[in-house]
């Protein structure tokens, strides 16, 4: 069954950084279809040569309505980001979507940790909008890391939602890239595998790289279901 296309026009632009931006888009040709935190859509880039197909997260929550967020980085020769980062107000850009299954629709009723790297954040922050609009009690950390303080996004927005529920904590870590993952794996063992023997938690981690299947192998070889702990490697 083909997909079908919507367009979309850029709506607003906002830069996090130099090298990190969010378009806002709002769809012009039927309707963003309903959507489960954590999902993506698929854009159509058409460059000199070829015409490309790239996943970008909605990093707002389905309650926003539209304009839609995505949230990315200017990859070092990566020519669809390149493009991406070339668009203007009012410009047009097509997609299929959303899809994904790296989402929460009823967040589990056990203590949650989110784990997360630089723009990777842009699942997990609806997923914890979620997370924390419903009527429960338990636990939900953060943990979040770059290479550099002005890649950890969102931060007002994450200490808003600090003091508006007690129960949402967060930290941000600064670490050096060639370490990112190494601390991140460490972190995680002294915090949810050596620190006690409760295994009833769920995990939901997103980054780059085989790093995330490192932290998804310690934390279910260390006891957790594999079903509460999910993850997407990007």
């Amino acid at each position: 069954m083909e997909r079908p296309i919507y367009r979309a026009r850029v709506e607003r632009i906002f830069d996090h950084c130099a090298d990190t931006r969010s378009l806002f888009l709002r769809t012009i040709s039927g309707r963003l279809p309903p959507y489960s935190p954590g999902m993506f859509v698929s854009i159509t880039i058409p460059l000199a040569q070829e015409v490309r197909v790239r996943p970008y997260t909605i990093a707002t929550s389905p309650e926003d309505g539209e304009p839609f967020e995505l949230c990315f980085n200017l990859v070092p020769n990566g020519p669809g980001a390149a493009w991406m980062f070339e668009r203007r107000v009012g410009d047009l850009l097509d997609f299929t979507g959303p899809f994904g299954a790296f989402t929460i629709e009823h967040p589990p009723e056990r203590e949650m940790v989110f784990i997360a790297e630089e723009t990777a954040i842009a699942p997990i922050r609806p997923m914890i909008r979620r997370a924390l609009s419903q009527p429960v009690v338990h636990p939900v950390h953060l943990l979040y890391a770059a290479q550099r303080p002005e890649h950890l996004l969102y931060r007002n927005e994450l200490e808003s939602l600090s003091k508006a529920h007690p129960r949402f904590g967060f930290e941000l870590l600064v670490i050096e890239h060639d370490s990112l993952y190494q601390r991140l794996l460490e972190e995680v063992e002294r915090r949810w595998v050596a620190r006690d023997k409760d295994r009833s938690r769920h995990f939901f981690v997103c980054g780059i790289g085989p790093g995330v299947l490192k932290l998804r192998d310690v934390l279910r070889q260390a006891g957790y279901e594999r079903r509460a702990v999910r993850y997407e490697q990007w």
